[in-house]
């Protein structure tokens, strides 16, 4: 007793100025249980009241108050010396530094177990002992329960700043939390976190960098045990045969007025309206003798010998007409070099007899280059000769056997020779705009081969028919490709395509073709309007280019048939076959055109007789690799100047359009008989002349095919 009284007034010697009114149970940082804050660690202490010192005292046990007064009284010096550890300037004893750490150290392991951590706390700052205590000190069942409450309090306030500790950002001290004991916690933490995330991070990347590793493996091994990607690049498949009366059934009438663009004088009506005034039907004629074709055997060289002859005749024609224009070059050159001559005599006719031995030598040399020039003209007469001995090579080679006579296309369900034809036309109205009809397709492409058999297609003054692909709702974005177009009297194929910028046909490989492209010159200038008559090609696809026709696009002529594959010239052959290769796997648009029938390769032939065919395996996929150069060649996507994106979801339209744009404003210049009497388009066809009864479509069939997909690296 007089020990515990001798701590509680401070009077032992080591305790320098310090009194104490209550002392710790345990020292070091942590809230207190009750009474006031002691001296060491920062934090809050757990404190003995002078009640407790009372009770003690009233103990009728003699053995048991020495004994709580010897455990006291250790409790006290430790708690004091504690205290005389921290001090003014919160210095640490190296036990209590490894005693923080090491309860920093429980409490991170136990990684959010608030169990584990309640446990921790109450074994390292002796609280569960708190209790025994109480009952050694013989207090009764309310003070003890209020000790329990105060324990759970320090508890609870314990895991509260644990928590803010490890949930603060440790750019600077956490909120809330005093400074103290903590402190030690939160750097130790915060080495531990930072030895964490770098574990973490170097656990990512070696993660990350196996994962790449197999994946490069995985793609690796299943490239070579899947193979190739699918690619559309088999043969051609037939999507749509559009024949007799199944052809309508592909299409959709659209009825109205001609879009804005267009402004052509007609009104398109709807399916009903054609039907009632009689400008679609579906026909079936007998094929006359004179519209047969010739067929010839397997194996025979004539059966190609139509369209070879013609492509012998057109290099023939190319080649003279080069040579002519050699010819013409070095005559004009003889002849400078002739008055440059005759001028230099003159001058020098007072020469001496050592100019005159000059002279002579220039005139021998003069006469070797003549001499040169006569032998160039042979080898070109040569070269020219050449493709002529071919021919009458392969003609010597010919059998006697005669060709067999047959129609192009017969139908298969008739013994008799006869072919089933759409015919499209038109009809005047007393308003003026004539009946009309377009035909818009119901499927969308991105790729295919579409070939249209005519025997007809309208023609004249004032006409506007097209075969195209569109996405009207998305033009220009999505492009427009016309595979057939005519205007007025045009009388040579042309294929033209309209996209946005960045869409240019000047890397055309040479020899790939036999047309060339449409001109634009006499372009006016959009601020003087002066005309700009220099020579260009169209050879940009963008409608807006400045430098060609508004709308001109890129355009191929063909030159091979030309003046005979289009319009007036065409239905006198009894019309033809234009085919359009949209491929951009293979990165290409190519067109043909082959009139009259009987100079349709054969393989193209058979495909169109047996697209209808039942029995698959009896079908023929067309080649076009059989068919000779196209007079149209548009190089597209990877690797070209126009880039696939610009055509795409587009679909077939089929139209026959008066006047307008484009057949109304070259009224003037390619209808000058029908323009003295009709100063415009429109007038010319208000007066429903007999010439208009040309303007009509007579279609054997539609064909659309589309490559298989096959695997292929390339």
């Amino acid at each position: 007793s007089d020990s515990v009284n001798k701590l509680l007034k401070g009077d032992d010697d080591d305790d320098d100025d310090d009194s104490m009114s209550s002392f710790s149970i345990h020292g070091g940082g942590g809230d207190s249980i009750t009474g006031e804050n002691g001296g060491g660690g920062g934090g809050e202490t757990s404190m003995l009241t002078e009640d407790d010192l009372n009770y003690l005292s009233s103990s009728t046990s003699q053995q048991q108050q020495q004994q709580h007064q010897e455990k006291t009284v250790v409790v006290i010096q430790q708690q004091q010396q504690q205290q005389r550890g921290s001090g003014p300037t919160n210095r640490r004893r190296p036990s209590t530094r490894r005693m923080v750490d090491e309860i920093g150290n429980q409490l991170l392991e136990a990684e959010g177990n608030a169990r584990l951590e309640h446990d921790i706390l109450r074994k390292s700052l002796n609280l569960e002992s708190a209790g025994n205590i109480a009952a050694m000190l013989g207090k009764t069942d309310m003070e003890e329960n209020e000790d329990h409450e105060q324990e759970r309090g320090v508890l609870e306030r314990i895991q509260e700043s644990t928590r803010k500790m490890r949930t603060a950002s440790f750019d600077g001290p956490p909120p809330d939390i005093e400074p103290g004991g903590g402190e030690l916690l939160l750097d130790y933490d915060e080495q531990r976190r930072r030895k964490k995330v770098l574990r973490q991070v170097l656990t990512m990347v070696g993660v990350t960098a196996i994962l790449i590793l197999l994946v490069c493996v995985a793609l690796a091994l299943g490239t070579i045990a899947v193979g190739p990607p699918r690619q559309p690049v088999g043969p051609y498949k037939i999507i749509e045969a559009q024949v007799g009366n199944d052809f309508w059934q592909y299409y959709v009438f659209y009825a109205g007025k001609d879009s804005a663009g267009s402004n052509g004088y007609i009104m398109y009506v709807s399916e009903q309206k054609a039907r009632e005034v009689g400008i679609v039907e579906v026909v079936t004629e007998m094929v006359g003798l004179g519209d047969m074709i010739e067929i010839y055997e397997d194996g025979d060289p004539r059966a190609e010998e139509n369209w070879l002859a013609e492509d012998l005749a057109f290099l023939d024609q190319l080649k003279r007409k080069q040579l002519e224009e050699e010819e013409e070059a070095l005559e004009k050159e003889e002849d400078e070099a002739a008055e440059k001559k005759k001028k230099k005599n003159h001058d020098d006719k007072n020469k001496t007899n050592d100019d005159t031995d000059s002279s002579g030598a220039s005139e021998q040399a003069e006469f070797a280059n003549d001499s040169v020039t006569k032998e160039k003209k042979a080898n070109r007469l040569l070269e020219v000769a050449e493709p002529h001995q071919e021919l009458e090579q392969a003609q010597q080679q010919l059998e006697t056997k005669p060709p067999k006579l047959e129609p192009f296309n017969p139908d298969q369900t008739s013994d008799v020779p006869e072919e089933t034809f759409v015919v499209i036309s038109s009809s005047p109205t007393p308003e003026g705009p004539r009946n009309s009809i377009r035909l818009e397709g119901r499927r969308r492409f991105n790729r295919g081969l579409f070939i249209i058999d005519l025997r007809h297609m309208p023609a004249g003054c004032g006409t506007w028919p097209a075969f195209w692909l569109t996405d009207e709702a998305n033009w220009p974005v999505n492009g427009e490709i016309d595979i057939v177009e005519g205007v007025n009297y045009q009388d040579t194929a042309k294929t033209a395509l309209h996209a946005t910028r960045v869409c240019r046909m000047d890397d055309v490989p040479e020899g790939s073709k036999t047309g060339t492209w449409d001109t634009a010159v006499g372009i006016p200038d959009k601020k003087t309007g002066i005309p700009d008559m220099t020579f260009r090609y169209a050879q940009d696809c963008f409608v807006y280019d400045p430098h060609q026709w508004l709308n001109q696009g890129c355009v191929a002529s063909d030159l091979k048939t030309e003046g005979r594959s289009l319009g007036v010239p065409l239905n006198q052959n009894g019309g033809g076959v234009y085919a359009l290769e949209w491929d951009p796997v293979y990165k290409h648009i190519k067109t043909w055109v082959f009139s009259p029938h009987g100079r349709v390769p054969s393989n193209l032939r058979d495909a169109l007789r047996t697209a209808t065919n039942e029995d698959l395996s009896t079908r023929v996929a067309p080649d076009t690799n059989q068919w000779g150069l196209p007079y149209g060649h548009f190089p597209i996507g990877d690797g070209t100047n126009c880039p696939a994106g610009h055509f795409r979801n587009m679909r077939l339209v089929i139209n026959l359009a008066f006047c307008g744009s484009v057949a109304g404003n070259r009224y003037f210049m390619d209808c000058p008989k029908q323009f003295k009497k009709f100063k415009t388009c429109n007038e010319w066809v208000e007066s429903n002349p007999d010439e208009l009864k040309e303007a009509y479509w007579k279609i054997r069939g539609v064909y659309v095919y589309e490559r298989e997909w096959q695997k292929q690296w390339s």
